[in-house]
């Protein structure tokens, strides 16, 4: 991963080394417990947006297309899934941000790439897919 890929910014995310597990939520695919903060990663409509944005206990800290090294595969089929009450209480705080830039009050609203989104959001949210 390059500094220039960051924006030039430095975070401290990108050196950390997260044991991914899948969540079974089609927008936010992995999650990670990373020194007793979680990690989720939400799956965006590339090449449209970034590929990944990732937050962390529910606040989105940066957009990244690729994933650093030290991330290992965030989609790997063979990782362990999460207990069902603990990928809806990870989960839970997203429930509105499955279209992109929705946690910063400016969901996009484009028809082919994030309105379906937009309609899951309005859906019963049960933190699963």
């Amino acid at each position: 991963m390059r500094r220039e890929d960051t924006g030039g910014m430095s975070y401290s995310e990108l050196e950390a080394e997260p044991r991914w597990h899948r969540t079974g939520h089609r927008y936010f695919p992995a999650a990670a417990e990373v020194d007793g903060r979680w990690w989720v990663l939400r799956i965006n409509a590339f090449p449209d947006h970034p590929l990944w944005t990732l937050f962390v206990d529910g606040v989105r800290c940066f957009d990244i297309d690729d994933t650093p090294s030290t991330w290992g595969e965030p989609l790997d089929p063979t990782a362990s899934a999460l207990e069902v009450r603990t990928a809806q209480a990870v989960l839970n705080p997203l429930r509105h941000f499955a279209a992109y830039a929705s946690e910063v009050g400016d969901p996009c609203d484009n028809h082919f790439c994030c309105d379906p989104r937009l309609d899951d959001d309005r859906e019963h949210w049960d933190g699963s897919a």
